[in-house]
């Protein structure tokens, strides 16, 4: 069964939603739990910054499914492309645990993937509408019904 482009972007969103997320709650016990130190400092403004940037992929799901072709790629290319560059970033900020690094790896490929897919998606892949559609289009653009 072909999935069309929108289902597949939004799919592969919630992927990156829930793999941030778990990155995140893996972080968090490992530096609370298991190393007892504080390796990333929890200030109002580090958190703040982490929703934001958990709140991309979120909203991208919506916005995938919703949004008309042209704002639809370019939307999903800048926050593929924005969100594969942040993470590739984390990696060099002290000294990533092993899952963190995987996990890392998971996000880059995905977002980047993201950014790929949205790059080569093509206007002809875009559904036309039903035929009916247009004729109650037009039957409302000339006024009423016949």
């Amino acid at each position: 069964m072909a999935m069309d482009m929108k289902s597949r972007l939004s799919l592969l969103w919630i992927f990156y939603m829930f793999n941030a997320a778990y990155i995140d709650i893996t972080t968090l016990y490992y530096s609370v739990f298991i190393n007892h130190e504080d390796e990333v400092h929890y200030t109002q403004a580090f958190l703040l910054g982490a929703a934001v940037l958990i709140e991309i992929s979120i909203v991208m799901i919506v916005l995938s499914r919703v949004l008309k072709y042209r704002a639809n790629r370019r939307a999903n290319m800048a926050a593929g492309v924005f969100l594969a560059a942040v993470q590739l970033v984390t990696l060099f900020v002290g000294t990533p645990t092993l899952a963190y690094g995987f996990l890392s790896i998971v996000l880059i490929a995905t977002s980047g993937g993201i950014a790929w897919i949205a790059w080569k998606w093509s206007s002809d892949e875009v559904p036309q509408q039903v035929e009916s559609q247009r004729v109650s289009a037009t039957a409302l653009a000339s006024g009423g019904s016949r």
